[in-house]
C-alpha cells in the first residue's frame, strides 16, 4: 500500500514485465514504468535471442517492444507507461514524430520518450500540439529542462514529464542531485504544467534525496525498488542529510520560462552520448552498423 504522506509517483525503470510483477507485489502499488532501446535489449526474451547470433528486423523489434509495454501497461492501469523513440544524434524530428505516433498508440497510458535535443523538442512541441503525452528524455542541464517547459505550454499537467538524468552526471564528478533541485526550483515560477521525473537513479540515496527534495515522479531500476521495498518504503525524516561524497555543485540559473524554446542553449555533450547509446543497442537488435560516434 502507498504510504499517505509519499506524495512522489514512484516509477520502475525496465522492459522486463516479470519486474513490473514483482515490484508491484513488493511496494503493493507502482505508478508507471519507464522503457528504453537499452531496457529492452536487456529483457530476457531479447538477450536470449540475441546471445545466440539472432538479430530482429526493425518490424519484428518493434512488435517485441509493443508486446512487452503492452503486458507492463495492463499491470499498470491507472499509471503510465513511458515508451522511447529511435534518436540518434543525425535524427530528424520527422522521424521521430513518425515513430511517436506508432508508439503512443500501442497502449491508452503511453508517454512517448524524445531526447532533449534541438529535433527532439520541434518533435515534442508537434507531439503535444496532436495532443500526445510526452516524456523529454536525457536532460542533464536546466537550459534544456527549460526549453521543454516553453516547447510544451499549452499541455495539461500530466502529459508532459522531463527526466533530469542525475547518475551519468554523477559518473562525471557533478552532483546530479543539484539538477534537480534547481530544476524544480525553476518550474515553481510557471504555470505547473511540466512534472520533474527524476531518472538515472543508481542508488537508495538517489531515491531518498528525490523523494525529500519532492520531485514528481521518481523512475527506479527494479534492485533499488526491490530494496526500498524490502526495508519497509522508508521516507527520509527532517534529519535526512545527503551525502555528495565530494561530486562538484552545479550552481543555480535564474532563468526566464517566457522565451521561444529554440532560445535556450541545449547543448550537452551528454545528452549526445546517450543518444549514441540508446541508438547503439537498438541497431545491435536490427544487426544494422552502429552510428559514427561524434
Amino acid at each position: 500500500m502507498k504510504p499517505d504522506t509519499l506524495k512522489s509517483k514512484i516509477f520502475l525503470d525496465g522492459g522486463n514485465p516479470d519486474e513490473t510483477k514483482e515490484i508491484i507485489r513488493l511496494l503493493g502499488f507502482l505508478d508507471g514504468q519507464t522503457t528504453n532501446p537499452t531496457l529492452i535489449s536487456k529483457n530476457p526474451r531479447a538477450k536470449e535471442h540475441l546471445e545466440h547470433g539472432g538479430t530482429f528486423t526493425e518490424e519484428e523489434i518493434m512488435e517485441f517492444y509493443r508486446e512487452v509495454v503492452t503486458r507492463i501497461a495492463s499491470m499498470i492501469p491507472r499509471g503510465t507507461v513511458s515508451v522511447e523513440v529511435y534518436a540518434d544524434p543525425s535524427t530528424k524530428a520527422e522521424e521521430m514524430l513518425s515513430m511517436g505516433r506508432k508508439m503512443f498508440s500501442w497502449i491508452p497510458n503511453a508517454h512517448v520518450k524524445f531526447p532533449a535535443s534541438h529535433e527532439g523538442l520541434k518533435a515534442a512541441e508537434q507531439a503535444v500540439r496532436e495532443e500526445m503525452r510526452v516524456n523529454m528524455t536525457l536532460c542533464f542541464s536546466q537550459e534544456q529542462a527549460a526549453a521543454v517547459y516553453a516547447a510544451t505550454r499549452g499541455a495539461k499537467r500530466g502529459d508532459v514529464f522531463v527526466s533530469p538524468f542525475i547518475g551519468r552526471l554523477d559518473d562525471r564528478g557533478e552532483n546530479g542531485m543539484d539538477l534537480i533541485e534547481h530544476v524544480l526550483a525553476m518550474y515553481r515560477k510557471g504555470d505547473g504544467h511540466v512534472e520533474v521525473l527524476t531518472a538515472s537513479v543508481r542508488n537508495p540515496d538517489h531515491l531518498l534525496y528525490a523523494l525529500k527534495l519532492g520531485s514528481d515522479i521518481i523512475t527506479a531500476p527494479y534492485e533499488i525498488l526491490k530494496e526500498w521495498g524490502e526495508r519497509g518504503l522508508p521516507l527520509p525524516d527532517e534529519h535526512y542529510r545527503y551525502e555528495t561524497k565530494g561530486l562538484r555543485g552545479i550552481p543555480y540559473k535564474d532563468i526566464d520560462l517566457t522565451k521561444n524554446w529554440q532560445e535556450y542553449d541545449l547543448r550537452h555533450d551528454l545528452t549526445v552520448k546517450g543518444m549514441e547509446k540508446f541508438s547503439q543497442d537498438w541497431n545491435a537488435m536490427i544487426g544494422r552498423p552502429a552510428v559514427a560516434q561524434r
